[in-house]
């Protein structure tokens, strides 16, 4: 990975990884935890029906395309009414090229990544705790799609972190969001200031710095109002179930997501392994 790109080749990639893709000719990317084994967790929109369908090239599913990847047999495998979906590689990128997210960058490096959603300044938690929460939301869920307070780039984020953000009537943990709410405010905070400027050299320089201010005071580094929640109390502590008993109700599913859950812990013994 270098500074202007955090592309990647699929054998550097590790179970526990954050990794994304560009959809609709980079205009936005869809994020996910590759697991090991060739297989991603990642966040969709969610699908009511079918357990087993297929993640369509924008993160979303189509039910037109059940249990028809010819790699992996439970690729679209999630459970009902919820948006946490397990695929193979191939499917979770589907045309696009392969990017790693990076973790710890430094303040500098951040601010040149002019782009967001590719990296943040906050420290991430082991790969292998990554892998448990990945999996672990894969069978429990991750709440409702929103595309600025809860989407892919916030699951990926959270499964590396473990953080969230206290208070959810605000901005959530994408860089992708930041982006694009801080590109017009910073456009719009500046156009009174053109009367002040000595031509549009120095209205360009006023808008790109508050930009880039509006991203790093929202990054998940550098925010006061996250806090640190075990998978296990995520869905009781934001409200998204009355009462623990309420998260696995369906016995077979449970033994499905069990037996994925074992194959991916011991694909990530495996490749740790052989490294």
């Amino acid at each position: 990975m270098g500074l202007l790109s955090n592309r990647v080749e699929r054998a550097q990639i590790k179970p526990g990884d954050h990794i994304y893709t560009w959809r609709a000719v980079y205009t936005y990317s869809h994020h996910g935890i590759y697991v090991g084994g060739n297989k991603v967790v990642h966040f969709t929109r969610e699908q009511n029906g079918s357990l087993s369908m297929m993640p369509s090239l924008d993160g979303s599913s189509s039910s037109s395309l059940q249990s028809a990847c010819p790699n992996f047999p439970d690729c679209g495998f999630r459970q009902t009414n919820s948006g946490v979906v397990i695929s193979c590689l191939d499917c979770f990128l589907g045309t696009g090229s392969l990017y790693c997210f990076e973790y710890g960058v430094t303040p500098s490096v951040f601010l040149a990544k002019v782009r967001g959603g590719t990296c943040t300044t906050a420290t991430s938690d082991p790969p292998e705790t990554a892998v448990h929460r990945a999996m672990y939301l894969l069978q429990n869920g991750f709440g409702n799609y929103d595309v600025f307070q809860n989407n892919c780039e916030d699951f990926a984020l959270y499964c590396k972190t473990g953080l969230l953000v206290v208070d959810k009537s605000g901005m959530g943990r994408s860089g992708q969001a930041s982006s694009v709410i801080g590109a017009p405010l910073a456009a719009a905070l500046s156009s009174p200031l053109k009367l002040l400027m000595a031509g549009p050299v120095g209205v360009a320089t006023v808008t790109a710095g508050m930009y880039c201010a509006s991203r790093y005071a929202t990054d998940l580094g550098v925010r006061t109002d996250v806090i640190k929640v075990a998978a296990e109390d995520l869905a009781v502590n934001l409200g998204w179930i009355s009462s623990p008993q309420e998260i696995t109700t369906n016995e077979e599913e449970a033994r499905d997501i069990q037996t994925l859950t074992s194959g991916t812990e011991n694909s990530l013994l495996e490749e740790q392994q052989s490294r």
